[in-house]
């Protein structure tokens, strides 16, 4: 038997996808660099938080140029080259959705420019590059806001709270997956059938990358691909990491091993479709998994598993919990009679017999359910942009940023690598 109470969020949570009233005096004027889905999906909820304006987009195909200016009007700046979007005294602050290897780069270009930065995660594509993010936010004093949506959430929040009420005793062990069975789930995004030379900036997408001759894939489906992205981890992981650190409040891990495979999309992609990777932290063990190629489901979830219950956070915060056994119970059938005799007289006297009035166990969950249209992604965007206005610090910096990130990125260097790394956590550098 099983008893259900649902804790809906306060009026004032709902109220948080309205728009908010602003005086011409604080609005925020920003830009899009990286005119993506993801980078496109950002801006909309900036816009959406009221008192923000978009004045600028670069990207170097310039059918998503036409298409941001066919979406949010022809008076928009638009340019293939991020740096002229920097350069103007009109932009506030900036919105980074570019592949994983330009985050750092254009990041910490539009900090000295002293704009604000909402850089896509994961932070960064390579180890080197958190110090130096860090550093950047540091030195010039700029709000940077990591985008991993978790943190902002109401969920997670109620989350968070509950864990340190002790609602789950001591955490031991926490189990966090992404399942997916689609090909856009899979990163096989859409081409646009005009793509060519004439219409991409080709060199500048490769950046730092290794030069290859123009290949409209590794652009519309950069993902796939190590040169540009951070595969499953940096995608996935990092999401499942930073939602797990907000709620429990911890550093990282301090050694991390990751396996996994290529085990049906097989379409040139050079990173795995499936990966799991284990992480110990001081006082909890972490499994995380992703799957491409779930024949069933479409999930995303983690479950925190704790000496008194388990808390699974998905759409809402579900807390379940059965009552310990009142004795520990007894294996004494092989003991001579004699001795189990004398057990038996023991151990009733340490556990005194109980009427048998119900001898199944009363089990107990208890559901946090966010308002209905809730989004978490809105709240980040309304954080970042009251963070702009406040000049009060995020909760996803820099340092918040990397800690996420960088569990994520030793799982891919544990992957192809095939080792296990060790990592110090408080430091952010990697062991040995």
């Amino acid at each position: 038997m099983s008893t259900r109470r649902h804790f809906l969020a306060t009026a004032a949570g709902a109220g948080l996808l309205a728009a908010q009233n602003v005086s011409p005096n604080d609005r925020v004027r920003i830009a899009l660099i990286g005119a993506g889905g993801q980078g496109s999906g950002d801006t909309r909820n900036s816009l959406n938080v009221g008192g923000v304006e978009l004045v600028a987009v670069a990207d170097i195909y310039d059918g998503r140029l036409t298409r941001a200016r066919e979406v949010w009007g022809d008076r928009l700046f638009t340019t293939r080259d991020y740096r002229e979007v920097l350069a103007r005294k009109d932009v506030d602050a900036i919105i980074v959705g570019t592949p994983d290897h330009w985050h750092s780069t254009i990041s910490i270009d539009a900090m000295n420019a002293g704009k604000d930065v909402y850089c896509e995660k994961p932070m960064v594509q390579q180890l080197a590059e958190g110090a130096q993010m860090i550093e950047a936010q540091k030195r010039t004093g700029r709000i940077l806001q990591v985008g991993s949506q978790r943190v902002s959430s109401i969920i997670y929040g109620k989350a968070k709270e509950m864990l340190a009420s002790g609602a789950i005793g001591e955490l031991n062990m926490v189990e966090a997956w992404v399942d997916r069975n689609s090909a856009i789930g899979a990163w096989q995004y859409s081409i646009p059938p005009d793509a060519s030379p004439a219409n991409i900036d080709w060199d500048r997408f490769l950046g730092h990358a290794p030069k290859v001759p123009f290949e409209p894939v590794r652009l519309f489906r950069w993902r796939n691909y190590r040169d540009y992205g951070t595969g499953v981890p940096g995608d996935l992981f990092v999401h499942l990491i930073s939602g797990l650190h907000f709620v429990t409040g911890a550093l990282g891990p301090d050694r991390v091993y990751a396996t996994g495979g290529l085990r049906f999309w097989k379409d040139g992609r050079d990173v795995p479709d499936v990966m799991i990777a284990l992480y110990d932290y001081p006082s909890f063990n972490v499994m995380l998994r992703v799957n491409f190629v779930d024949g069933a489901s479409e999930t995303s979830g983690l479950r925190f598993i704790g000496s008194e219950g388990i808390m699974t956070v998905e759409d809402g915060v579900t807390l379940s919990k059965v009552p310990r056994e009142l004795e520990p119970g007894h294996t004494i059938d092989t003991f001579p009679k004699a001795q189990q005799e004398q057990f038996l007289k023991e151990y009733r006297q340490k556990y005194p017999a109980r009427p048998k009035v119900n001898t199944g166990q009363m089990s107990a969950e208890e559901k946090f359910v966010p308002p209905k249209g809730y989004t978490d992604a809105f709240d980040h965007h309304r954080n970042f942009i009251a963070a702009v206005r406040s000049r009060k610090p995020v909760v996803e910096d820099a340092v918040f940023g990397f800690r996420a990130a960088g569990p994520a990125l030793l799982s891919n260097i544990s992957y192809f690598d095939k080792k296990v790394c060790l990592w110090d956590a408080e430091a952010m550098k990697l062991k040995g």
